[in-house]
């Protein structure tokens, strides 16, 4: 009777302590999980016009309140991430950090940020955090991780940095800009975490302004490392970004007008 007794409560300890383990785990990795909904009453949102969303094929296309993209599960991350940026978002609200969470709206799932620890590179942000400061939902919404890839932390706080800086500059002398940005995706890259998080080589950045007849564009092409140089020192003609990418920028418009766009370097009209 007594070894009965024994033998019951030890089944019970062991059933508790592995309640414990899972509880533990489950609370790991989801007591801070969040949608960032958007915000109640009427809807606030930045849309993107159509006209300049690329093409690419293989990605799911998720779209959230202030920026789209799309999502490649193999890389584990955006192949390209679009917003707009108007000066009226130029803000300097101080906003609290949120926590890194999985995107609701990838189907597959978007990479946890745990891949990130220990790998020596940064969650760098593809629509910037700092460009969103005007609404809290905003900010938020961009620590889904379908909106950030590993980058060198030089690369990150340097000219990445750099380049995004003079983003908010434009946006404040034009009024409102557009923005296409991700890294590089290609076979073969080097991945980090246990779902094998691909490190681009390198980052690329559009941005457009004006419609109709007066659209300005100008494209980056920079290597994920730290530099001296600045960002018009890695200038690119979209045709050859294209080559790189696989995408497909402005497919809505005209054959003339691609052409006119894409197939030259022109930063005469862009103010550094």
């Amino acid at each position: 009777m007594g070894r009965r007794r024994i033998s019951r409560q030890k089944w019970i300890y062991i059933f508790l302590f592995w309640v414990v383990v899972i509880g533990f785990w489950w609370l790991e990795r989801n007591a801070f999980q969040d949608t960032y909904e958007s915000e109640a009453g009427p809807a606030i949102t930045t849309a993107f016009p159509e006209t300049y969303i690329p093409s690419f094929e293989g990605g799911e296309h998720v779209i959230h309140d202030h920026f789209l993209l799309s999502y490649v599960e193999r890389f584990e991350q955006a192949a390209w991430v679009a917003y707009t940026l108007d000066k009226t978002h130029l803000s300097e609200a101080i906003r609290k950090r949120p926590y890194y969470i999985q995107d609701p709206g990838v189907g597959t799932g978007s990479a946890d940020w745990r891949n990130f620890k220990g790998s020596g590179y940064d969650r760098g942000h593809l629509c910037p955090a700092g460009d969103r400061k005007f609404s809290e939902t905003a900010y938020n919404q961009t620590f889904y991780t379908s909106n950030i890839s590993p980058q060198d932390r030089q690369f990150n706080a340097g000219i990445w940095n750099e380049l995004e800086q003079q983003v908010r500059r434009w946006a404040r002398k034009y009024g409102r800009i557009h923005v296409i940005t991700g890294g590089v995706l290609e076979e073969g890259l080097r991945t980090i975490g246990t779902e094998h998080v691909a490190v681009p080589k390198a980052y690329y950045k559009v941005v457009i302004r004006g419609e109709d007849a007066d659209i300005q564009v100008i494209g980056f092409l920079i290597p994920n490392t730290g530099t001296d140089l600045q960002p018009e020192g890695f200038l690119i003609a979209l045709d050859d970004l294209e080559a790189l990418t696989g995408l497909d920028f402005f497919p809505q418009l005209s054959e003339k007008t691609q052409e006119s766009l894409e197939s030259t370097v022109k930063s005469r009209s862009w103010s550094f």
